[in-house]
């Protein structure tokens, strides 16, 4: 038996309290960001036209879509190709594809109507969501399992205790939870295949890297750091399968393979550049954004309305527990390089504050990093003391989290920004004097948590 692999009681639990939690997820669409990553799969699926005029228009005609600059950004502006702008990419839509399937056999099973906007279709990608936002902590503790960590534990905080709870739940039409699975597969992948870097382990990293790029363009971030890890091995600090070869053939063709393997995968997405945006890239306005520089980095970590461990503490003690892990092995070290990326590139862009999202949503991506690191400072966590202190502070940034979700959605938040000092006094005194009524809507009356406030 693999002690450092949950034991099945735990896996049951986790099955469990998956099963028991899928009531929470939210079936609907309400902001511009959804509204684009759906329009790729109702498009696809539908109209096969990858032209977005039609799921533009059905969202702000009934009042979903009515943010400012919405219809003149997605509705008066054309691409170079004649086609509306989308921002997105075409990875959430592949993997929602199986779901929004059983969402089609369900429309005509009830009676819904068959055009891809009614309920069975919305819930389908929105459960969607919730199902790879929990394969991820399922890949995350597989991950700390080859790092010598029982990620039990850790998966459970960063579940609780991070926005991935909001983007599984709340919001799950947004790309971040299938971000995290993507990312989580990647990172699995890359654990599995660092220690030979074979050719074949090299293109299946290779088709996971396309993939998680597919679904959010920033997480090529997590495979720059993987080719670092590559590098400081192919220059010889590390063996060589059999014996410690230096051999330059078989690293090159370990590097080809995955080039190749990453292309052949990432070609949808090329073909949808090139159709909606008249060439192989993202539309103009994305790089026109970026300063990389990166003059918001420390910003994105700690400012105050805004910053990553503001509104999310539990992620610093998991990246505490990276450091510690650091010290101890490249793998730590390459961990670590990978989140220091992701807050690098989100300070890179000119709206980092994400004003109007739940958190550093952007920062969901490094779920599996933070079940690692949590794990990782678990298990040094050996005396009494430290371990009761480490739970106590834990459950703190568990209800933080969760408290932040409740005002997001009843509306106690000011939903630009953080007032640290207000919503701590609501999370901790006005939310525990409304929690029957808010029970009671939420198990009846759920819809009035999204009605439009005046």
């Amino acid at each position: 038996m693999n002690t450092h692999s949950p034991t099945r009681r735990q896996w049951i639990v986790l099955v469990s309290l998956f099963v028991l939690s899928l009531p929470a997820v939210t079936p609907r669409i309400y902001s511009s960001d959804e509204i684009q990553y759906f329009a790729y799969l109702r498009s696809l699926w539908f109209d096969r036209d990858l032209s977005f005029e039609n799921e533009y228009r059905y969202f702000y005609d009934r009042g979903v879509a009515r943010s400012d600059g919405f219809h003149e950004t997605f509705l008066e502006l054309r691409t170079d190709a004649g086609r509306r702008i989308n921002f997105g990419t075409i990875g959430c839509a592949i993997l929602w594809s199986p779901f929004y399937a059983v969402g089609d056999l369900a429309a005509r099973a009830t009676g819904a109507p068959r055009d891809g906007f009614s309920t069975p279709y919305l819930a389908a990608i929105a459960y969607g969501s919730a199902v790879y936002g929990w394969l991820a902590l399922v890949l995350a503790i597989r991950c700390a399992g080859r790092l010598g960590y029982n990620g039990f534990v850790g998966a459970l905080a960063v579940w609780l205790g991070t926005p991935l709870a909001f983007y599984m739940y709340v919001a799950p039409p947004f790309s971040h939870a299938c971000s995290a699975f993507a990312v989580a597969l990647f990172t699995w992948m890359w654990l599995r295949v660092r220690d030979q870097w074979t050719p074949a382990g090299m293109a299946a990293l290779g088709a996971a890297g396309a993939l998680m790029v597919m679904v959010r363009e920033q997480d090529v971030f997590f495979g720059a750091a993987a080719a670092v890890d590559f590098g400081v091995w192919a220059l010889g600090f590390g063996p060589w399968t059999g014996g410690g070869s230096r051999s330059l053939k078989p690293k090159v063709q370990s590097v080809v393979t995955a080039a190749i393997a990453f292309v052949v995968v990432y070609a949808p997405q090329l073909a949808a550049y090139e159709i909606v945006n008249g060439h192989f890239g993202p539309h103009a306005s994305v790089s026109n954004k970026m300063h990389w520089w990166s003059p918001h980095i420390f910003q994105v970590m700690f400012d105050p309305q805004h910053g990553y461990f503001v509104w999310t503490p539990l992620a610093l003690l998991a990246i505490v527990g990276l450091g510690m892990l650091a010290t101890r092995s490249r793998k730590g070290a390459i961990l670590l390089l990978m989140v220091a990326l992701q807050f690098y590139i989100g300070g890179s862009v000119e709206s980092w504050t994400v004003a109007g999202g739940f958190g550093q949503r952007r920062l969901v991506s490094i779920s599996a990093a933070l079940v690692i690191g949590y794990s990782c400072l678990w298990s040094l966590a050996r005396a009494r003391a430290a371990r009761t202190a480490l739970v106590a502070v834990t459950l703190i940034a568990v209800y933080w989290n969760l408290a932040l979700t409740a005002e997001f959605a009843t509306g106690l938040m000011d939903r630009q920004t953080l007032e640290p000092r207000r919503n701590a006094y609501d999370a901790f005194v006005t939310l525990p004097r409304m929690a029957p009524s808010l029970a009671y809507r939420y198990v009846f009356d759920r819809s009035s948590f999204y009605k439009p406030r005046s």
